[in-house]
């Protein structure tokens, strides 16, 4: 056994024990997007992902956790192709990181500004929903591991807005109802509950307890880290590294005049005078009968 692995067969020094992997060892690791970790609510399971890939899951029905970051803007993301269980997770086609313009790296943009967008008209989607949906970034840590990992979170639309009831909040009405008692939501230990009435993944918010002024500095620095920065500015699929949908060339609109011919009458055959001769006379006291019938 080498040297190496008989130190870490030992006991660990008191000082260690409440550490946690720094961002140098995670680097050392291969960690990908600077050892980025997500939460993806997918058929109403907490389920960590890591690169793309499922690598634990929780199936309560709630989760504590510490908001540390969120996106200032909503973003907005249209899929062409409806995702289907078993596909392999792509990129948008188009997407918005401030909900107004389509972001550069967006394979097949759809409009040169989203409220332009055919997209983002009712009805573009399933019944009368939009194609392109919008949805809020925020980065969470564990509330019971205030030091350990930041997570990524994508919200969909339904769990951002609408009225909600108290201790049932959609994200956008939780962060009024903290922010208007002056009291910043990385100093509340957050609970997030999936909405069984709903068919689909959506979470409401409530405030569980305060931190204290220690934990709430913990909080606030893990903000400012480039885990929680990427946690909020990238994309799911930057962060799972999934494959970008193909490009699809618009169609190119001529500028040419076209002018369209006018249509060519058949030529008529001219009988001559010797066929006219030839022709059966018609029956004059027939034609007479029949008009008069």
């Amino acid at each position: 056994m080498s040297n190496e692995l008989a130190m870490m067969d030992m006991g660990l020094p008191d000082y260690l024990k409440g550490l946690t992997v720094d961002d140098a060892t995670k680097a050392l690791m291969g960690g990908g997007t600077g050892g980025i970790k997500r939460i993806s609510i997918r058929g109403s399971v907490w389920r960590m992902m890591v690169n793309g890939k499922e690598v634990a899951k929780n199936e309560e029905r709630a989760m504590n956790v510490v908001i540390v970051a969120a996106a200032d803007k909503k973003g907005r993301k249209f899929y062409a192709k409806q995702w289907s269980e078993g596909d392999e997770p792509t990129a948008p086609d188009c997407w918005s990181a401030d909900g107004e313009f389509p972001d550069a790296k967006a394979a097949n943009p759809q409009a040169k500004r989203c409220m332009d967008c055919s997209m983002n008209e009712k009805g573009s989607g399933q019944g009368t929903s939009r194609a392109c949906r919008y949805s809020q970034q925020i980065a969470v840590v564990l509330a019971n591991d205030l030091k350990g990992d930041v997570y990524a979170l994508t919200l969909p639309a339904q769990s951002v807005f609408g009225e909600g009831s108290p201790g049932k909040w959609p994200l956008q009405t939780y962060g009024r109802v903290i922010g208007s008692k002056g009291i910043p939501v990385t100093a509340v230990v957050t609970e997030m509950r999936f909405d069984t009435d709903s068919s689909t993944p959506k979470l409401t918010f409530k405030g569980v307890k305060y931190l204290t002024a220690e934990e709430h500095q913990i909080a606030i620095d893990q903000g400012k880290t480039e885990a929680a920065i990427k946690a909020i500015t990238m994309t799911v699929a930057e962060i799972d590294r999934a494959q970008q949908p193909k490009q699809i060339s618009a169609p190119v609109e001529s500028t040419d005049v076209v002018v369209e011919a006018a249509p060519v009458a058949e030529p008529v055959k001219r009988t001559t005078k010797k066929e006219e001769a030839a022709a059966p006379k018609a029956d004059l006291s027939k034609i007479l009968e029949e008009w008069d019938d």
